[in-house]
């Protein structure tokens, strides 16, 4: 019986961490115009003319190159995904270790209802699951299928095991 706690352990607390994961990922790190406000302050430093009298500054004699400038608005970019990441994983760890505590401390008696109960989270992991399978990236579309999968696999699995804990109070 020991083994069905941690699979559910990891059924509850693994979809919605593989939700959240798809929605950091989905989030598009590419800026909408064709250049960003890194490219327009360096282009308007290097147009700029120098009075006689001063000399230019290095920058103004040579610009930067192309690829330097789109690491820069990349990483400006994509810092808020990656910091949606890391507290996402910290909450993802957290909760495991919560899920298992809380799920080993549950009496085997009441194990037939916190099933039923984690069917109601699961339903809602799979319609944030279906949000994130819909979203452009490809990546994001693979970890939202699969997460759409073990919550589906939970759903059911709660189901079954609810429709026999009822048919056992049935009169025959």
């Amino acid at each position: 019986m020991q083994h069905w706690t941690r699979l559910l352990t990891i059924l509850v607390f693994g979809a919605p961490w593989l939700v959240l994961l798809g929605l950091a990922v989905a989030a598009d790190p590419a800026p909408k115009s064709g250049t960003s406000r890194t490219n327009q302050t360096v282009t308007t430093a290097t147009t700029e003319t120098a009075p006689e009298n001063d000399i230019p500054s290095p920058s103004a004699r040579k610009p930067q190159s192309t690829a330097t400038q789109q690491d820069q608005a990349v990483a400006q970019v994509t810092q808020p995904a990656s910091e949606l990441l890391i507290a996402s994983l910290a909450i993802f760890v957290l909760a495991v270790f919560v899920g298992f505590e809380v799920i080993s401390k549950v009496p085997p008696m009441l194990h037939t209802p916190l099933m039923s109960g984690s069917n109601a989270i699961s339903g809602i992991t799979v319609v944030g699951a279906l949000v994130v399978t819909a979203s452009g990236s490809y990546f994001a579309s693979v970890l939202g299928m699969l997460a759409v999968i073990l919550a589906m696999i939970n759903v059911t699995g709660g189901f079954l095991v609810t429709h026999r804990m009822l048919s056992m109070f049935q009169k025959k």
